[in-house]
């Protein structure tokens, strides 16, 4: 018997690339696709700088280290 082909799922994830004010640059961050809802008119990459913020910033409680502001991101 054949088997059946497995249905690709859908992305879950947004990668984006982020660079910082200290000239450090992070590239594939992800970001999850419901984070991204832009039904009250937010634009994609405003969304995206909040949330890889929080994830900074979880990141900076866990390792007493702060990241530097965002300068910029761009949709990889």
């Amino acid at each position: 018997m054949a088997r059946n082909k497995s249905k690709t799922k859908p992305a879950t994830f947004t990668m984006f690339n982020v660079t910082y004010e200290d000239g450090s640059i992070t590239s594939n961050r992800r970001v999850e696709n419901e984070l991204l809802n832009q039904t009250f008119g937010d634009s994609l990459l405003d969304l995206a700088r909040t949330a890889i913020q929080d994830q900074d910033n979880e990141i900076a409680q866990r390792s007493n280290r702060r990241r530097a502001k965002i300068k910029s991101i761009v949709e990889a």
